[in-house]
């Protein structure tokens, strides 16, 4: 990572955007080929000819004027699809996105130099906070290095809305909002916001022109947690974030309505560079063994999410991590990318912080404080009620496959996705006797 790192200081992340060519349109013959192959594993004789009927049909006919709509459109947009397959996956979508459409992952560090240990969680979580930052320092100067293929550079767009991104609930569609900008393009917010016992603090990450220090960090973390572990609750207002998309819009327009400072408070937590999440509990997990951490990354406490959120750290009082990332900004690999970045720095400096260990006199946290009443109470309420209800449906088991991996799959050639999607339709129709679709989004590294 250092050597790629070093080598990208000429090439900026970004710098190949704008040259990138369009996403193509495939020929309507090539598409209904395509289609046609999908369809014969599934159909009879019968069914098949009547399908290539339709098919033949559909192509002497509206077809073709579509197609021609279809071209019209990619002269226009760089990406034809983009803003169609947002829309419909994510966007439009109203069932609840935390436990229907957020991604999961647990940190590997337990692995090597921070096993599961309780009263470890802050001095570790000021550490890893610190990495993360450094690579949010990264993307802002452009250092992250191009991914290419061969020398064909890609699309690096999705690493930009990483950080300082949240989804926001609308009555019949959500939207995007990225306050990201590297700093050839000017400011780029500097807080994080904490969430603890259902409630919310922040504070800045940069103080006197630089990142603050881990023991800097762990001041602040120290500071929410004993504050949060000796008073009471908060409301939880993070809960609303796993409400049907609708129900939460609503309750969104009527927080705000309370009280202007409320859409203060939200767009603080919609613009912050992430969501740090102090979790009750100690998730059991081994490298043999990931099922406990990945269900509490998953279903864990409501009230310290915000679900709409790119990137939610979590932490828990073991001293174990993960993260739970809204899926619309971008797919799983660039959490992925940045997971293997912070573990490779925890390797190299052995899980401890070797710098300064003075602390400098910075601001302590600000916290977040929503005006609520009984209505938004019973909103949060009725939110919980209806998360655990769903997260009572679900079970995870999730144990280290040691016998082969992605070499072989790839050997065989296979696209190691493919593989597991292939396994997945397998394991359905020898539990069920029927075929049934499945998408995983699935990561192999």
């Amino acid at each position: 990572m250092e050597n790629q790192l070093a080598k990208s200081i000429e090439e900026r992340t970004f710098q190949y955007q704008d040259s990138l060519p369009s996403l193509p349109v495939p020929s309507l013959e090539e598409s209904l080929k395509k289609y046609l192959e999908s369809v014969k594993p599934f159909a009879n004789e019968e069914e098949y000819k009547k399908t290539e009927e339709i098919v033949q049909k559909f192509q002497n006919g509206v077809g073709e004027k579509l197609h021609q709509k279809l071209l019209a459109r990619a002269k226009a947009k760089r990406n034809w699809l983009e803003e169609w397959w947002l829309n419909v996956a994510y966007l439009d979508v109203r069932i609840p996105s935390q436990l229907n459409v957020n991604f999961v992952g647990p940190s590997p560090h337990f692995e090597h130099y921070w096993p599961p240990k309780e009263g470890t969680c802050l001095e570790r979580g000021s550490i890893m906070l610190w990495h993360n930052l450094n690579y949010w320092q990264l993307l802002r100067t452009e250092k992250v290095p191009v991914h290419k293929v061969g020398n064909t550079p890609l699309d690096m767009n999705q690493f930009r809305m990483l950080f300082s991104t949240c989804k926001i609930p609308g009555i019949t569609r959500d939207s995007i909002v990225n306050y990201f900008r590297t700093e050839t393009e000017g400011y780029s917010p500097v807080h994080i916001v904490v969430f603890c016992r259902g409630r919310a603090f922040a504070f800045d990450i940069m103080h006197e022109g630089g990142l603050i220090t881990p023991p800097e960090l762990l001041r602040q973390l120290t500071y929410i947690y004993k504050k949060c572990h000796s008073e009471p609750n908060g409301p939880g207002v993070a809960a609303l974030t796993t409400e049907e998309r609708t129900r939460w819009a609503k309750a969104r327009e009527y927080l705000i309505s309370l009280d202007p400072e409320n859409l203060t408070l939200l767009e603080k937590i919609q613009s912050s560079l992430l969501v740090y999440s102090i979790e009750d509990g100690s998730p059991y997990v081994t490298p043999e063994d990931y099922s406990q951490v990945l269900e509490r990354l998953l279903i864990g406490d409501p009230t310290v999410r915000w679900g709409d959120k790119s990137y939610n750290l979590i932490s828990f009082t073991n001293g174990v991590f993960g993260s739970n990332c809204d899926h619309a900004p971008f797919d799983a690999m660039v959490m992925v990318h940045i997971a293997y970045y912070v573990d490779e720095k925890i390797l190299e400096t052995e899980g401890r912080w070797k710098g300064v260990a003075k602390e400098r006199d910075i601001p302590l946290p600000e916290e977040l404080v929503f005006t609520v009443d009984e209505k938004i109470l019973t909103d949060i309420s009725q939110a919980k009620a209806q998360y655990f209800k769903e997260a009572s449906d679900l079970q995870i088991a999730a144990y280290a496959f040691t016998s082969f991996g992605k070499r072989l799959t790839k050997k065989k050639m296979l696209h190691p996705d493919t593989f597991i999607q292939l396994a997945l339709q397998l394991a359905y129709y020898r539990l069920h006797g029927r075929q049934k679709w499945i998408l995983l989004i699935f990561c192999t590294v």
